[in-house]
């Protein structure tokens, strides 16, 4: 990681950004069919950053007729494993030579602090899709055993046409998550980035142009949720849809799914994450800093984010003291300041949203302040029945709850409509591995915060999601067709046909 700059340095590189605002279909930057655009903002200021075209209907079908296009005549989909790996590296070197720009622009479409851009987003995005890249001419197709007067061979294809539905959390590394492992499978892809944040998702298309991907192979369509993210999902000629977001928006999924062409689905939605503390956890300073850094990292705009810190009571004043003496390395502030950690909520209606739960909060231990799009790191303590218990607030607030036991701690992390992550956290080996074997969720750390790395599948159960896993070579899984080949060697001519 290079050094990184002043503010004034990240502000003069914000103002002499060359801006992409139109949607990119079959190689090329095009308006809405409809001349409609909207304004993306910078959610740290209320400043306008840009106009981007507002496509619909007509847009979306003309993606998928190139993508279409582009995937049944080969140039992508049936290219040798090792010039798509060529291609998708050299992607990743542009990426890493845009870096800093990359970055910039994040910050200000997102509201996420610079520290972070430069420091996590940037830097997994890049290995992330270098890491599929890799993996292209590594993963073996297979035989089935079978007589000797047969071969069976079991064979990954490329699903087709997928429509890459992306949050605005992680407008960079959400993208990486799913173009890495479908392009690197053969699909054409249609990427709808959320339209608070659209703006790193077309300079990718630009540079995937720059690295040699073909036309009508990425594609991205910008615009609103009813205006493109449902034609996307009732899209007859589209393949498969994978989603990140909200559930309440992963079961409108479900349903475009059911009353079109029953296209594979796979969701990765909310959390409401606990981290479980036992009394014999060891170096309570450095279990702070993850709780900290679990809680309040990207603002809390994280569906795998610590929010409910779940303590047995003999440590809970000790803990929360050291979070308390932690939490003072996450100053609040303008985003291209890279002294801060927190910056801004990404939008006024989301602030509003995080902001209705400091108005009947529990008793406050430390925060509870918003004001202009920022909201505070806040620490309440919580009955088990208050609503911050079991709504995902998606904002910078950690809800604290207090158990007696072992049991008690695990039955109360489970008792959730979600199961995306969990952690505990104790120097007992057999009680560390007996309790991540029965916290329900699809990801679970012992002694940390954290999601795993690339070569790990992330995904959730229950309200979570399902359908896949992004990460990993299990990612690939959402993007291939298992398909049999079934050839008999006999030759008896009367012999029955399999």
């Amino acid at each position: 990681m290079s050094a990184l700059l002043t503010t004034e340095e990240y502000k003069a590189i914000a103002a002499n950004l060359s801006l992409p605002t139109q949607a990119f279909i079959d190689g090329s930057f095009r308006p809405a069919a409809s001349g409609k655009t909207f304004d993306t903002m910078n959610p740290a200021t209320g400043g306008v950053i840009a106009a981007i075209a507002a496509c619909g209907q007509e847009d979306v079908d003309f993606a998928v007729e190139k993508a279409r296009d582009a995937f049944e005549d080969g140039r992508w989909s049936r290219l040798h494993p090792s010039e798509r790996k060529a291609t998708l590296i050299t992607l990743a070197k542009l990426i890493k030579r845009n870096a800093r720009e990359l970055a910039v622009l994040e910050s200000i479409d997102s509201g996420k602090t610079i520290f972070d851009c430069e420091t996590v987003d940037l830097p997994e995005t890049i290995n992330c899709i270098m890491w599929h890249a890799e993996l292209i001419d590594k993963i073996y197709d297979q035989m089935a055993p079978s007589s000797d007067d047969h071969i069976a061979m079991v064979l990954r294809e490329p699903v087709g046409v997928v429509g890459l539905v992306l949050p605005w959390n992680f407008p960079l590394l959400m993208l990486a998550w799913k173009i890495g492992p479908a392009l690197a499978a053969g699909c054409s892809v249609i990427v709808k980035p959320a339209e608070e944040t659209s703006l790193s998702a077309l300079r990718i298309a630009e540079l995937a142009m720059e690295a040699g991907i073909p036309a009508g192979v990425f594609n991205v369509v910008t615009g609103s949720g009813p205006e493109v993210g449902e034609p996307i999902g009732r899209h007859m000629d589209i393949d498969a849809v994978s989603f990140t977001g909200s559930t309440e928006t992963g079961r409108r999924f479900l349903r475009y799914a059911a009353e079109s062409n029953l296209k594979e689905v796979t969701l990765e939605m909310g959390g409401k994450n606990p981290a479980v503390v036992l009394e014999d956890a060891e170096n309570l300073d450095r279990v702070a800093a993850h709780i900290v850094n679990g809680a309040f990292w990207n603002m809390g705009e994280n569906c795998s984010a610590s929010s409910r810190l779940i303590v047995q009571r003999g440590i809970k004043d000790a803990l929360l003291d050291r979070i308390k003496a932690h939490l003072r390395e996450w100053p609040m502030g303008d985003p291209l300041d890279p002294r801060h950690r927190v910056g801004a909520l990404v939008s006024p209606e989301h602030f509003a949203k995080v902001s209705s739960y400091l108005n009947d909060a529990g008793t406050v231990i430390v925060g509870g302040g918003a004001k202009d799009g920022f909201v505070e790191p806040t620490i309440l303590e919580v009955t088990k029945t208050a609503r911050h218990a079991h709504e995902e607030i998606f904002g910078p607030v950690l809800s604290v709850l207090t158990v007696e036991t072992f049991d008690e701690a695990i039955a109360l992390a489970n008792t959730t409509q979600y199961g995306l992550a969990a952690s505990i956290f104790t120097a007992n080996v057999k009680r560390a591995l007996r309790g991540a074997r029965a916290l329900r969720a699809g990801t679970v750390t012992v002694n940390s915060f954290g999601e795993g790395d690339i070569s790990t599948p992330f995904g959730g159960l229950k309200s979570s999601g399902f359908g896949g896993r992004d990460n990993g070579i299990h990612a690939h899984d959402q993007y291939t067709h298992i398909k049999t080949i079934w050839v008999d060697l006999s030759d008896d001519s009367d012999e029955a046909v399999n």
